[in-house]
Formats: structure tokens, C-alpha cells, sequence
């Protein structure tokens, strides 16, 4: 369904589209309108260094998509999922924050930033998240399943509950992170205790 809302001080339509499906749309030939998406799949969909300012995005699904280096500012994501996206570069803290809520499953996230972001019970599965910024971002109950978080900064971050299990490569320091209750591995540890330059010997 799609219908235009003109705002009175705005000289711009701004459109409400529902349950449709757009795969492998050329933004160069038929550019996305702006407005509010609910309920809609975007599949095969190239957005690098598209616009997305003031885009309303509620229960959609991305499948295949490139949002490498595009903007985010007052985005409303909220119920959001996406999956086998690329996702480079990406400035989340630029979101709308009322309702923002999504989840990552096989997405390559490398040098995105969560600054500040409350964004508990978030799901990152199989997900590339190199020198991710997670610095004063509530991560409460999140679940981080087989993601590689190389050189991502956790830094005054909540992380009480969130689950590190199948993780790797990351480095947090308890002493400047809430982590009561998180759960890691045994080999996981040597992430926790990374500044302190010493080894463990998992075999014993």
C-alpha cells in the first residue's frame, strides 16, 4: 500500500508503503522514496552511500544488501533485520533512538559504530565485526554467536548478560566494562585479561 502524506512544512511528499517487496532495485533509475516502510522486504538491494535521513524502517527484512558508508541520520530502525548484508562503515549512534531495535545474521559490520546506543537483546550471528565501536552502547542480553571481533572497542559498555560464548578475537577489560553475569568460553578468557600480557594455558 503507498500513499503520500504531504507535510505542511515540508515541501516534500513523504510516502507510507506496506508490505511490498523491492529485489534488486537500481537506486540511479527508481531512487527510494523517502518515508516510512513497514513491514516490507528489500532483496538484492545496492544502498552504498545512499541518504537515508529521516527513512522510517518498521518490521522490514534485508537480505543481501549493501548499505556500505550510507547515512543514517534520525533513521528509525525498529524490529529491523538484516542478513548477508554489507554493512561497512555504518554510524548507528545517528539513528532515531526511540524504538531502535534490529538484529544481524552473516553481516559484515567492519568499522561500524553502535557509540552510545541502547540496543539491548540485540542478536549478532556469524557476523564480521572488526574494529566495531561498541563504547557506551547497553548491550544488555545481547548474543554474539560466531562473530569475529577483532580490535573492536568495548569501553564503559553494558554487558551484563550478553552472551560471548562461540566468539572470538575480542578484547574487554572488566575493569571499565559492566559484565556481571556475561558469558564467555574458556579459551574467551584470555580476551578479558588481554592488558595484563600474560597466558593461559588451556590444555591444563
Amino acid at each position: 500500500m503507498l500513499k503520500h502524506d504531504l507535510r505542511k512544512d515540508e515541501e516534500i511528499d513523504q510516502v507510507f508503503i506496506e508490505d511490498n517487496t523491492f529485489d534488486n532495485i537500481d537506486l540511479k533509475i527508481n531512487p527510494l522514496l523517502k518515508g516510512e516502510y513497514e513491514n516490507c522486504s528489500f532483496l538484492n538491494c545496492d544502498f552504498s552511500n545512499y541518504n537515508f535521513a529521516d527513512f522510517s524502517f518498521l518490521n522490514c527484512d534485508f537480505l543481501v544488501c549493501n548499505f556500505s558508508l550510507s547515512k543514517l541520520i534520525r533513521t528509525a530502525l525498529r524490529d529491523v533485520k538484516f542478513k548477508d548484508c554489507k554493512m561497512l562503515g555504518l554510524e548507528f549512534e545517528n539513528c532515531n533512538e526511540f524504538g531502535l531495535a534490529f538484529s544481524f545474521e552473516g553481516c559484515n559490520l567492519n568499522n561500524s559504530s553502535f557509540f552510545k546506543t541502547k540496543i539491548k537483546k540485540t542478536t549478532f550471528i556469524n557476523c564480521q565485526l572488526i574494529e566495531v565501536d561498541f563504547s557506551n552502547c547497553d548491550l544488555n542480553s545481547s548474543l554474539f554467536e560466531n562473530c569475529n571481533l577483532t580490535r573492536a572497542t568495548f569501553e564503559n559498555t553494558i554487558l551484563e548478560k550478553t552472551d560471548f560464548t562461540t566468539s572470538f578475537n575480542y578484547s574487554i577489560d572488566p575493569e571499565i566494562n559492566r559484565i556481571k553475569k556475561a558469558k564467555f568460553s574458556l579459551l574467551g578468557l584470555v580476551g578479558l585479561l588481554d592488558k595484563y600480557d600474560i597466558e593461559i594455558d588451556a590444555k591444563n
